[in-house]
């Protein structure tokens, strides 16, 4: 049997038993850092792990996956949970950063995605100060992306369409739902055969499986809001028969590559591609499907012994992005020793943090360190909606 993970991507789990006061502590710790190296002009510093996306421009990174937009709705999240007491103004911020972001765009081609594009940044504003002028500037914006040839979340509609659902539980306002509807109806039409997408992303065309790029967190866009599509349960039967056929099956773990090929790597078990965001996209499909339960339990697992991701504690590839795979789990099945995972990988990404801080903060919600406090909030609150994704 081949290899599901790679060791070497991975480290044992520190011995930290799990802690509500010293959660709280760090989190507190991680916000009061994050604000303290905020810079009115500048916003957040860049960080040497993200600045690939830099191409230009002003050199200010905005948005929610690693700009300012993301940190900003992540420091949100954890004033509404009564784990962090504001001192920047984040509504001014927020509001500031749609036309700066046209000017001076994250990365080429960010456009109107919710990830790195001006809907994620319009999002949070009006998240922090609702108006209609934003909703109005944000309905523009998904309809800009209805088309978007990347088919996957960073970029692509699957993306704005979890904005539109959000905008319309916000406000009710139907425009939104016609809005994500016309976007499935695209997405759709794109689908294979097999249940996957090819994605047209940067340059090159690939099938990618996992959450971030892949047929996973287009399912996840697609059957969070079934009743809006027109045929729910053929949508939800391809998600469930490609995500078997995929699936590195070896005993009681499960694994599955970032791309829909066969490949000797050993695949990846971070959120963007692996185990993890599988699972945190397709926890809550089919509940009463037995077969899929134990499928997604296999990959939890799989992410346990692997063990906590080396060299990064953040969400998209690193330690906590893998705890919220276990929360998702947690709420599918009740089983409590899901909770105990998810607080042990907490704990040791909050110690990761202190860590890598030694050298320098990070301070992005997809790669940085309040990550790790979303995840040790979440430990806390049981509120297990993925950052970014499942919390607007």
């Amino acid at each position: 049997m081949r290899a599901l993970y790679d060791p070497e991507r991975h480290e044992p789990l520190a011995d930290v038993a799990w802690s509500p006061s010293r959660a709280r502590d760090a989190i507190g710790a991680i916000c009061r850092d994050a604000e303290a190296a905020f810079d009115p002009v500048r916003l957040w510093p860049v960080h040497p792990g993200d600045d690939e996306p830099v191409t230009g421009g002003d050199g200010i990174l905005r948005g929610v996956y690693v700009g300012a937009a993301g940190m900003l709705h992540g420091l949100a999240r954890l004033a509404g949970a009564g784990l962090h007491v504001p001192t920047i103004d984040g509504a001014a911020v927020a509001g500031a950063l749609h036309e700066a972001s046209l000017a001076s765009p994250d990365e080429d081609g960010a456009g109107a995605s919710l990830l790195v594009g001006s809907s994620g940044i319009l999002l949070v504003a009006h998240r922090l100060a609702p108006s209609a002028a934003t909703a109005d500037a944000l309905a523009e914006a998904i309809a800009a992306n209805i088309e978007h040839p990347s088919n996957e979340l960073l970029l692509g509609a699957p993306g704005t369409m979890l904005a539109a659902r959000a905008m319309h539980a916000r406000t009710g306002d139907e425009r939104f739902a016609r809005l994500w509807r016309d976007s499935a109806r695209s997405l759709l039409a794109r689908q294979e055969a097999d249940g996957l997408w090819t994605q047209d992303l940067y340059g090159e065309r690939q099938r990618l499986v996992g959450a971030c790029h892949g047929s996973a967190g287009n399912a996840m866009a697609l059957l969070g809001a079934p009743a809006w599509l027109d045929d729910a349960a053929a949508v939800e039967e391809r998600a469930l028969a490609s995500t078997r056929a995929l699936a590195l099956v070896d005993g009681d773990r499960a694994s599955w590559q970032a791309l829909a090929t066969d490949s000797p790597e050993p695949p990846r078990v971070q959120w963007c591609h692996g185990a993890p965001g599988v699972i945190t996209s397709l926890a809550a499909v089919a509940p009463g499907d037995d077969a899929h339960g134990t499928l997604l339990a296999a990959g939890g697992e799989l992410v346990w012994q692997a063990g906590p991701v080396a060299r990064s504690a953040g969400l998209c590839h690193g330690t906590a992005g893998n705890g919220f795979a276990f929360l998702a789990l947690l709420e599918r099945t009740g089983d409590e020793r899901w909770l105990a995972r998810a607080r042990a990988f907490a704990m040791h990404a909050l110690d990761q943090v202190a860590r890598f801080r030694l050298a320098e903060g990070r301070y992005t919600l997809f790669t940085g360190d309040i990550g790790a406090a979303l995840l040790a909030a979440a430990c806390l609150e049981g509120d297990a909606g993925f950052p970014g994704l499942d919390d607007w």
